[in-house]
């Protein structure tokens, strides 16, 4: 366990949502972002036993209103609370200032924020080696400016609600720096293996396309309908953390599709900066099929779509199909009226329902449409055991058609560039 880590880790724990809204705010707006926080709390499995809705500019000692954070402290001690949770982010002493509120309340409890929160969702679900690396420099960058901050309140004599956070040393920063470097260079080590992943990729002939979108938008569900596979699909946030990848085909042309973590608006630049190797597969993608939920209102599709072109357009000139799913309840007029709404952000469109597989060989037939045009040759090959064994490699690497066999096992033979690049090599060999 981490040092934040409380003795209810393996149990539900009861949480308390706190959220401070500027005063003149948008109320959707607000109403959206207080539903995806809740939403958050419950992909840990937390029950949310409070719900604390503040309307004022920030407080500096406690992010809300002094007496609403007395109020919070009590709360905590009668619902039991193991979790505080602010939307807002909070500072060291903001939060060492709510944590000795309910230590003086009775109340045994950790308090945090959304950011800490998204961090133990990723460390929960974070399996791989490269993955786990990924989370723990993105808490190290998160604590590293308060570093100093940490230690002097560390050494105060008093620390309710810390839950053990230990004694730091003055060599606390040094230490953080040091693990980060440690981490950095690990990880770059991992994006070479990476890229030379991709480049063996294509120089076989395959296609890459990636998943993207907002979290909960349906990637999962709709990879498991690209290429028949049960990956987990759950209605809720953050499901794949591991980017999986599969092979399909789709008009004989190989392809791999790869389903990517969800976006989410505020997502703290530390995250987003430690896994920004795992963003690059979707930018250097051939091409990236935004799923959208397409269910939800018009400004919630809107400002979501404008979290995801923010991540994608800025970094990727990949071509994007926009992958309308959610649909299968939806009358076609209302598709229309939502789409002429949202046309200047959407490219490509196509609607589908991933769940009841509506539309699917819709999207496979713009997919096609999409897709690079292949280099076409025809090639001749000794009628011997040599020339039907390079056979198998031409199958394996690009599209056969129309074998002849006579004194040359000759056909017609279509591939990408990177692969046509080697059947000279391959019709030598086998002569």
């Amino acid at each position: 366990m981490n040092s934040f880590q409380e003795e209810a880790a393996g149990n539900v724990r009861n949480v308390i949502l706190v959220m401070r809204v500027d005063p003149e705010s948008d109320a959707e707006n607000n109403q959206r972002k207080l539903n995806e926080f809740t939403e958050l709390a419950k992909a840990l499995n937390d029950k949310v036993v409070d719900v604390v809705v503040q309307e004022r500019y920030p407080d500096r000692k406690y992010n809300v209103g002094s007496g609403k954070a007395k109020e919070i402290a009590i709360i905590a001690r009668d619902e039991g609370a193991n979790r505080v949770i602010f939307y807002d982010p909070l500072s060291v002493s903001q939060v060492y200032n709510i944590s000795k509120l309910c230590g003086e309340a009775g109340a045994k409890c950790r308090v945090m924020d959304r950011f800490q929160l998204i961090l133990d969702i990723f460390a929960e679900r974070a399996t791989t080696y490269r993955s786990k690396l990924q989370v723990e420099l993105a808490r190290l960058r998160y604590e590293l400016p308060n570093a100093q901050m940490l230690v002097s309140l560390s050494n105060k004599a008093e620390r309710a609600g810390w839950g053990g956070l230990g004694d730091y040393e003055e060599s606390y920063e040094q230490d953080i720096k040091k693990r980060i470097s440690r981490i950095v260079a690990e990880l770059k080590k991992a994006d070479l293996e990476e890229e030379a992943r991709r480049i063996y990729r294509h120089e076989n002939g395959f296609f890459i396309i990636s998943l993207a979108g907002y979290t909960n938008a349906g990637k999962s569900t709709l990879f498991n309908a690209l290429v028949s596979e049960q990956a987990e699909a759950k209605d809720m946030f953050f499901t794949t953390l591991i980017p999986k990848t599969r092979a399909f085909k789709i008009d004989k042309r190989k392809i791999l599709l790869t389903d990517t973590v969800g976006f989410i608006e505020d997502l703290p630049h530390f995250l987003v900066d430690a896994f920004r190797s795992t963003l690059e597969g979707i930018y250097f993608s051939d091409m990236i099929l935004l799923v959208v939920d397409f269910s939800e209102s018009v400004e919630h599709i809107r400002k979501k779509l404008v979290i995801c072109h923010e991540t994608l357009w800025e970094k990727s000139t990949t071509n994007i199909i926009t992958v309308l799913n959610k649909t299968e309840n939806m009358p076609r007029a209302e598709r229309q009226k939502k789409l002429k709404a949202l046309e200047h952000l959407i490219g490509n469109p196509v609607f589908i329902s991933a769940k009841t597989g509506a539309g699917i060989e819709d999207l496979e037939g713009t997919i096609s449409q999409n897709l690079p045009a292949l280099m076409t040759k025809l090639i001749y090959l000794p009628n011997s055991r040599s020339g039907i064994s390079a056979l198998s490699w031409f199958y394996d690497n690009g599209i056969v058609e129309e074998v002849l066999y006579g004194q040359y096992v000759t056909f017609e033979f279509s591939t990408t560039q990177d692969v046509m690049a080697k059947t000279d090599d391959i019709v030598k060999k086998a002569d």
